[in-house]
């Protein structure tokens, strides 16, 4: 049954809300689990679309899995039944192209439907498929599928032209059963890539993570049970906390962890806004009415993650003056302005590189680094999400706004975020569900 949110907003955020595992580790720690044919427990987990996804696919192919509790659950595959992934699961997000490796080893043969994910840009997975075919295998695109052959993955150096997370992780997951040592340079280091790491060092693997951006892997023979409490979801964190600036709310995000947030935090500090470290999570809220403007470059780790640039244009509407935000990492990520734009946000986007770092999208046309004018009074609209994490920027739209705003395509969303609705409700907002 189809569904959307009626909200109405210029309510103040205020109280606590929980935030679980994270979208962008737990689908891969289910998929890691593929490379060992024991039983492995996966805790902080969200009820979220992308889980439920990944779980329906590993099922398909002989995957076990037992709810422990709510938020924790038991996997097992102890016999790959088929290294083929279903048409069915073709458009929905990018995991298939990580079950690669790991079906390789377990049954020889993989093959995977063309892949899906938010429209954030052409996110090509040329990397994965030459880091693939480097380490041994056989990759075609026969018949809308990426079909993968190996007899045995072996060691070798990869280097990445840019760092990659999803390309990073497909190694990591190749080469941990793969025969000799492989190097991968220029490696994404992402708290998410390091927590993938963890959960193979946990299951037996060797993996070392050098300077300069490079990891190291020696292949082993066997790779074993493990047992694992998720990654918070750091850009769950800064939504919410986003959320909570915006409306001149406070609120406390149980579960954040400081040390996968520093680059935002430095930033939430430097608008004017401010934060408290609790035992328990951070504490976000608004100093006084007045909030900074800012400029700001979004970067690999340790810069300010691509991700949380949604939600800070969002804020960025409520400070007092010009900020600049310049996009480096996908080349079409603020197509989502057209809607800030109708509730009156003044939001000008350029195809000039508005910055200072070097940008893979210098002189080429890409609509990548925006102007936003400050303080706006927003109002509210009906709009339709087009991608994850567009869509929690308009709920924070929608929150700050005066009047009433409906907004459609929330399955987007819930791809995710978990329980959205209850924590806002919880917070003080205004926040129906409408069936349709």
């Amino acid at each position: 049954m189809a569904k959307y949110y009626k909200i109405r907003g210029a309510r103040p955020l205020s109280g606590s809300i929980k935030v679980g595992g994270a979208k962008n580790t737990l689908p891969k720690n289910i998929v890691a689990s593929l490379l060992t044919d024991e039983p492995c427990v996966i805790s902080n987990v969200s009820n979220i679309g992308d889980v439920t996804v990944t779980l329906d696919m590993c099922s398909s192919i002989g995957t076990q899995c037992e709810w422990l509790s709510p938020s924790t659950i038991r996997i097992s595959t102890p016999q790959v039944i088929s290294g083929s992934i279903h048409s069915q699961f073709s458009g929905i997000n990018r995991i298939p192209i990580l079950m690669l490796g790991p079906l390789l080893h377990r049954f020889g043969m993989a093959e995977i439907p063309l892949l899906g994910g938010c429209k954030i840009g052409p996110r090509p997975i040329n990397f994965h498929i030459d880091a693939l075919r480097a380490l041994g295998a056989e990759v075609q695109l026969v018949d809308g599928k990426y079909r993968a052959e190996a007899s045995k993955l072996r060691g070798t150096t990869i280097s990445l032209p840019y760092p990659s997370v999803g390309a990073t992780e497909t190694i990591l997951l190749s080469a941990s059963l793969a025969e000799g040592t492989t190097v991968i340079k220029n490696a994404a280091i992402e708290p998410e890539v390091i927590d993938l790491i963890a959960v193979l060092q946990k299951m037996g693997a060797i993996i070392a993570v050098d300077v300069d951006r490079t990891i190291l892997i020696d292949g082993v023979r066997r790779l074993r049970s493990f047992k694992h409490h998720a990654l918070t979801d750091r850009i769950e964190v800064a939504s919410w906390a986003c959320a909570a600036i915006a409306t001149g709310g406070d609120v406390v995000v149980e579960n954040a962890d400081q040390l996968g947030m520093m680059a935002f935090l430095n930033i939430i500090r430097k608008i004017g806004a401010e934060y408290e470290v609790l035992d328990n999570g951070i504490r976000f809220f608004s100093q006084g009415s007045h909030l900074n403007p800012t400029f700001l470059e979004t970067d690999v780790h340790p810069g300010f993650m691509t991700d949380w640039q949604q939600p800070f244009v969002i804020l960025m509407t409520q400070a007092e003056g010009l900020s600049v935000l310049h996009e480096t990492v996908y080349e079409d990520r603020f197509g989502y302005t057209d809607e800030l734009r109708r509730m009156g946000a003044e939001i000008q986007v350029y195809k000039q590189c508005l910055g200072g770092k070097p940008c893979r999208f210098l002189h080429r046309n890409y609509p990548h680094s925006c102007v936003i004018k400050g303080r706006t009074n927003l109002k509210g609209i009906e709009m339709t999400i087009p991608d994850l994490r567009a869509g929690f920027s308009y709920i924070i739209a929608a929150l700050v706004a005066r009047g009433e705003s409906i907004i459609k395509g929330v399955n987007y969303i819930e791809r995710g975020y978990d329980s959205i609705p209850e924590k806002a409700r919880s917070l003080g907002a205004d926040f129906e569900v409408v069936e349709c």
